[in-house]
């Protein structure tokens, strides 16, 4: 499955609460799991919280299954780009 990382812009992330992202984490997963038990296969695989903006990690079948994510949970996505190759230290071994 096609892997995607998003971009989500939302002023003052780096310093939302946990309790916050604990429940920010919660909507999604309860809108993955609603797309789940419609046939729409979204994974989140993580996000990192830095500055203004939350980068996450999913994969999905398309871009379109992402956009709807968002819009269900809601949660910006200001820009989603697929994941061409996943490189690391290892790489370079």
């Amino acid at each position: 499955m096609p892997q995607y990382l998003i971009e989500r812009h939302i002023p003052g992330a780096g310093d939302i609460p946990y309790d916050e992202l604990v429940k920010i984490s919660k909507r999604s997963n309860q809108v993955l799991a609603e797309m789940t038990a419609e046939g729409k296969q979204v994974q989140w695989e993580q996000s990192y919280v830095a500055g203004d903006k939350i980068y996450c990690v999913y994969n999905a079948p398309s871009e379109e299954a992402i956009r709807e994510h968002a819009k269900r949970g809601p949660f910006p996505a200001n820009l989603i780009v697929r994941i061409s190759e996943v490189i690391s230290p290892a790489t370079g071994r």
